[in-house]
């Protein structure tokens, strides 16, 4: 009987495969963390905070979490140009789920 619903089942149609989707890679969890905790933040300023990456990798991370809704991107007119980025509503319902990983995280990381 359970064999037969691992077999029927497909983990690409869940949830949980979705939520990962949005928030898979190296980088992503990263960013949207910062930005819950600094709320607006620049692009050079990302870059300091995840200290080795290349302007490519957040550029792309960046693309792709704002392609899913989950961060905001706002460009003003001016030289030399200004981006600044910050959470989404929907990122920021996110956020509730990573600071309860962050806190499993703190209560479960090896005591030095």
């Amino acid at each position: 009987m359970i064999q037969n619903y691992i077999e029927n089942a497909n983990f690409e149609d869940t949830g949980f495969h979705y939520a990962l989707s949005l928030i898979s890679g190296k980088h992503k969890m990263v960013i949207l963390y910062c930005l819950m905790e600094y709320r607006v933040v620049r692009f050079n300023e990302l870059k300091r905070y995840l200290k080795n990456i290349s302007d490519k990798t957040l550029s792309t991370n960046l693309k792709e979490l704002e392609a899913d809704n989950l961060i905001i991107r706002t460009e003003y007119p001016q030289i030399p140009p200004k981006v600044e980025y910050s959470l989404s509503e929907r990122g920021k319902s996110l956020m509730k789920v990573l600071d309860q990983l962050c806190l499993w995280g703190e209560e479960n990381k090896p005591k030095e």
